[in-house]
């Protein structure tokens, strides 16, 4: 399981790289996962200090850090 998780994690990693900052509900929907497998890859990427979650116009929004 961890190994999907740390490849979502470099997607995830990957699309805000090319794109920048997008709200974590429209990220989501571009990753295309099962939801608990989208979040485990964030808070990978948030435990190694990879990305910042931010409120923008009432939204949280992901960007690299």
């Amino acid at each position: 399981m961890s190994e999907k998780v740390g490849n979502i994690a470099g997607d995830i990693w990957r699309f805000l790289d090319k794109n920048g900052p997008i709200s974590v509900s429209r990220l989501a929907k571009e990753i295309s996962v099962e939801e608990k497998y989208f979040q485990r890859a964030i808070g990978w990427l948030a435990q190694e200090g990879k990305i910042s979650i931010d409120i923008v116009n009432r939204a949280e929004t992901i960007s690299l850090i």
